[in-house]
């Protein structure tokens, strides 16, 4: 395989979001598409012409996903899945597994390769010693399925180029795993550790190149890491901000490197010395791409 590269810094969106997260890469439409949680905003960029539009949500918007309507998008909020048309601004809840715990909220979240909606929660305030998090996913038919629980903050939810392998992180164990994936049922087995990263360094979002290897945004590390399928380092790029937070391969070729951040939990110091944090980064790549990520197959 040909030598892959990050090339300098190509682009920067100045958005100064407290907590971006959750980009996409729109190929429709050649754009770009993230979140600011803790702002209740998505955001859409368009490459060619630079131009940025806001769109206010009801509610923090862990994750979503695209869907077939350009208008209309499958969103994690904090409170339950739904989808969103940003047009009219109308909403549809289709489940809302965790409305008995109060502290937790939907956090990462993607569909998959055959086009179901996964998303995972967090634990963002314990109210009582049993209180965990967990993983969802929302199949074709509109039913919400639980896969994983006893987790602290799901993230890094991401599958091999076939699609038969998941990758997800629980963040404060520093730990990326890896699990046998079924395609036709969307059932996990067979857990097992991929990646582990230092005590200071949180494994946050990741996706998976066209050669099946795995890139992790690390969130208090202020890398990107590029993993080969045996888990071992590939490459390190280093950001100018200590938060990156997600990753998504983008352009007409996937072969640009954009990643959000945050500037949440940074003090005044911090961000007198990162005046970038919570700008989203564009890099280009050499000798790699990334692969088209599938729309919500459901019913809207």
């Amino acid at each position: 395989m040909q030598t892959v590269t990050v090339g300098e810094l190509l682009m920067t969106i100045p958005v100064g979001n407290r907590l971006g997260e959750g980009v996409l890469w729109d190929d429709l439409h050649q754009s770009i598409w993230w979140t600011d949680i803790l702002s209740s905003v998505i955001y859409r960029f368009h490459l060619a012409s630079r131009s940025l539009e806001t769109f206010p949500m009801p509610h923090r918007v862990g994750s979503f996903g695209l869907t077939a309507k350009p208008t209309t998008l499958i969103v994690a909020f904090d409170i339950g899945i739904a989808i969103y048309d940003i047009e009219d601004q109308s909403l549809t809840w289709l489940a809302q597994p965790e409305s008995h715990f109060a502290g937790n909220r939907f956090n990462d979240g993607r569909i998959d390769r055959q086009g179901r909606f996964w998303a995972g929660t967090m634990v963002e305030q314990r109210d009582t010693l049993q209180q965990t998090a967990a993983l969802y996913c929302l199949d074709e038919k509109g039913h919400c399925h639980q896969h994983l629980t006893n987790l602290e903050i799901s993230n890094g939810l991401c599958w091999s180029v076939d699609g038969r392998t998941l990758y997800h992180a629980d963040s404060p164990k520093h730990q990326i795993y890896q699990y046998d994936f079924d395609i036709e049922q969307g059932l996990l087995s067979r857990k097992r550790l991929f990646a582990s990263t230092s005590h200071h360094i949180f494994p946050d979002g990741s996706d998976v190149d066209a050669a099946g290897y795995l890139w992790n945004a690390q969130w208090g590390g202020g890398q990107v890491v590029r993993y080969r399928p045996d888990g071992e380092v590939d490459l390190i790029l280093k950001l100018p901000v200590t938060h990156p937070t997600s990753i998504a391969f983008g352009g007409e070729k996937r072969d640009l490197l954009i990643v959000t951040s945050a500037k949440h939990s940074l003090d005044a110091s911090q961000l007198d010395q990162e005046p970038q944090a919570g700008d989203v980064f564009i890099y280009p790549l050499q000798g790699i791409y990334g692969v088209n990520s599938p729309r919500f197959c459901g019913q809207l």
